[in-house]
This record gives structure tokens, sequence and C-alpha cells, in this order.
């Protein structure tokens, strides 16, 4: 029994939802997702989103709580949108953007540039005395994971120093270095 699965979503006013045959179609203020899906049912009834398997096999029940949270993450995308915010840890570290391409400066010999797909808004903040902040927003949150974590391993933290790329509210866990 798919706990995540059994749990309604519930669909805001502004937000309309189209179900065909084996695709889901979500339309808010913010822009439309769609998602294919298989092995299950989707019934709307009164702003409530219900996912029902079709069958007790192993693999339709691995896709019923997938698939509510897929949909459940394409309701609030297009309603709220997600954010992901990314802090360059270092000495010389430095972020710019033009349109979809971000200029990192990373300690390499060259510079990194980097390609963002265009589903996702991409912003630069420096402050000076504050490490730089990546800032990306988007409507996808799958698209959004995936970018941010790109950008991650460009250069992870290190555990001795904590330089590197991490999320704001990551907790690096340190490690002492050569005791003498």
């Amino acid at each position: 029994m798919s706990r995540i699965g059994n749990n309604p979503i519930n669909v805001p006013t502004e937000v309309s939802i189209q179900i065909e045959t084996n695709k889901i179609l979500v339309k808010g203020k913010l822009g439309e997702l769609e998602q294919e899906y298989s092995g299950v049912s989707l019934e709307l009834n009164n702003n409530l989103l219900l996912i029902k398997r079709n069958s007790e096999t192993k693999d339709n029940k691995s896709k019923h709580g997938l698939y509510r949270s897929l949909i459940s993450n394409m309701v609030e995308g297009v309603s709220k949108g997600f954010t992901k915010e990314l802090e360059l840890v270092g000495v010389g570290y430095r972020a710019n953007c033009q349109g979809q391409k971000l200029d990192l400066a990373l300690g390499f010999s060259h510079n990194i540039i980097f390609e963002i797909a265009a589903e996702v808004k991409v912003e630069t903040l420096s402050e000076k005395g504050k490490n730089p902040i990546v800032k990306l927003t988007s409507i996808d949150k799958q698209l959004l994971g995936y970018v941010a974590a790109k950008i991650r391993s460009f250069r992870k933290p290190e555990p001795y120093k904590g330089k590197g790329i991490r999320f704001i509210g990551e907790e690096i866990r340190r490690k002492a270095g050569k005791s003498a």
C-alpha cells in the first residue's frame, strides 16, 4: 500500500488540469507542464485529484507514489514555482550571468561557461564581503534540481577548508587536518 500515492492532491483554483489517456497537462499562472503516465488512473473531483493504480502488480505499485509526487510537484510549480540558491565559498570564486550563460570563476586556470536551459531563470548576487550566490528559479522541479546539481558538481565542497559550491543551508561535515 502506497502511503504517498493514496493522498489526494489539492488543486488550487488558478490551476487547470487536462487528463488524456496517458498524459496529464497542468496549466497555471507561471506556465504549463505535461507528464506521461502509465499503470495508474486519474480522477478529478471538486479540486481534488486522486491517483489510483490499475492493478496490484509490483510495477504499478511502484509507479503509484511516483506519479502522485510528480503531479503534485507540477501543480505546485505552475502555481508557486521553485527556487534553489547556491553559494560559492572560496577566495576568488565569482559568478556572472549574461542571459542564459553562467560564467563561473572557481580557481581553475579557465572560467567555466555553463549554458542553462531556457526553462530555468538564473540570477547572480554579489555583495562585498559576502560569498557570491547563484539563484535558480523554475516551474519544473526535476530540471531545476538537475541544473543545480550540475553547477555544484563543478567544484563540490571539500571537508577540510569548506571551499566549493554548496546549497544555501547545506551542512558540510568538516574534518580536522594533519596533527603534528
